[in-house]
């Protein structure tokens, strides 16, 4: 189903998914923290539960803002991560109170990535 969506959002723009092989916190956080070494110029996102929840429309937006800015949205496994890792966020994000597994939070992150392209491009999928 993650590679469903990952195709629709490929239409409108580009989206590549790295996984950091399960670890510890620690071993995870470092390898996570290594990668966004490299991309200076993203905007990180990084998915906790007690991050900001956002409607649709209001996601939208915020990717609509960096304009060909890249972004990077981090996951946790399934014992979380690091305060290190969330306190190198641009944006902390919750997709709901209620805690999720990773796998279920990777389908709903790219399921609000595609309605969010379809919400800038004007597409039928999203709907008031």
């Amino acid at each position: 189903m993650v590679a469903a969506y990952q195709e629709r959002i490929q239409r409108n723009g580009k989206i590549e998914s790295i996984t950091v092989p399960d670890g510890t916190i620690e071993s995870e956080s470092q390898r996570i923290l290594e990668h966004l070494s490299k991309r200076k110029q993203a905007k990180v996102f990084v998915l906790a539960e007690e991050g900001q929840i956002m409607s649709s429309k209001a996601f939208s937006k915020e990717l609509e803002a960096l304009r060909g800015q890249h972004a990077i949205f981090v996951i946790g496994g399934a014992y979380g991560l690091s305060e290190r890792v969330k306190q190198s966020a641009d944006v902390l994000l919750s997709l709901s109170k209620m805690t999720v597994t990773h796998e279920l939070a990777n389908l709903l992150l790219n399921e609000q990535l595609f309605r969010a392209v379809s919400i800038m491009t004007g597409s039928k999928y999203h709907h008031d």
